[in-house]
């Protein structure tokens, strides 16, 4: 069995651990920070084995160096990212898979939000791990890529089993819901999601993991064939990478 826990750290980050029970292998997806995965490891007793990361934002790399030297774990990431990863022992690829004991996780290339973004994928429990390409109810910024490469990137992560726990990167899903909502405001999917997103943000519970499948049903960046956003864009006809290159301007300026 795998144990992950979600570590809130920064404004808004979060890293995850992943401990495989059976092996005793740990990983750490995304460290920002090096200081509460090391308390963590020190509270439960696991030893990092692992860094994965997503890509090479300072929020998603900060720890890695402290981590490596402290513990000695391997530091993946991409491959077409290698010189910006800090430490990086492992550059993988589309298609590669890695270990964490018995279970297999796969490497999704996603570029859009940077270019080289990886998103590992663990088939056999319905995870993904994908950083800042696909958020509850968001997207990422396009800070390297065009949107044509992000709209990509998502459809390949919206063709996993709609059972998938998205795990990503930031706690942004009260301002994409209202974004959302600004332009699909019929949505009763959405609706709902927003009422459960404002009881668990009054009480400083997490939004994440979210699913593929809420996700399908609610994030206006998977649903540029959605006729009310097309009315609501001005944009009947047009193509989904017209009204998704639209949604993704209109989000930077909301």
């Amino acid at each position: 069995m795998l144990e992950i826990q979600q570590l809130p750290v920064l404004n808004d980050n979060y890293i995850y651990l992943i401990h495989d029970l059976d092996s005793g292998e740990t990983a750490a997806v995304d460290p920002a920070v090096s200081e509460p995965v090391l308390a963590a490891l020190k509270l439960n007793n696991w030893q990092l084995s692992y860094v994965f990361n997503t890509h090479h934002h300072a929020d998603h790399i900060g720890g890695n160096l402290v981590l490596k030297k402290q513990t000695a774990c391997h530091i993946i990431g991409s491959e077409a990212d290698r010189q910006r990863i800090p430490g990086i022992d492992q550059g993988v690829i589309e298609g590669d898979c890695l270990n964490l004991g018995k279970h297999t996780i796969q490497i999704i290339e996603c570029s859009g939000h940077t270019q080289g973004h990886i998103a590992f994928y663990i088939p056999e429990f319905d995870a993904l791990f994908c950083g800042d390409t696909l958020f509850a109810i968001g997207c990422g910024r396009l800070f390297e890529g065009s949107a044509e490469q992000m709209q990509q990137s998502l459809r390949k992560l919206t063709a996993l089993p709609l059972a998938t726990k998205i795990y990503c990167a930031h706690e942004y899903t009260a301002a994409n819901a209202r974004f959302a909502f600004s332009v699909e405001p019929d949505n009763a999917d959405l609706q709902q999601a927003i009422g459960r997103i404002k009881h668990l943000r009054a009480n400083n519970q997490p939004t994440v993991p979210t699913t593929l499948q809420q996700e399908i049903a609610t994030n206006p960046f998977l649903r540029a064939n959605s006729p009310e956003i097309q009315e609501n864009l001005a944009m009947q006809g047009a193509t989904e990478l017209a009204v998704f290159t639209e949604l993704r301007e209109r989000k930077n300026r909301f």
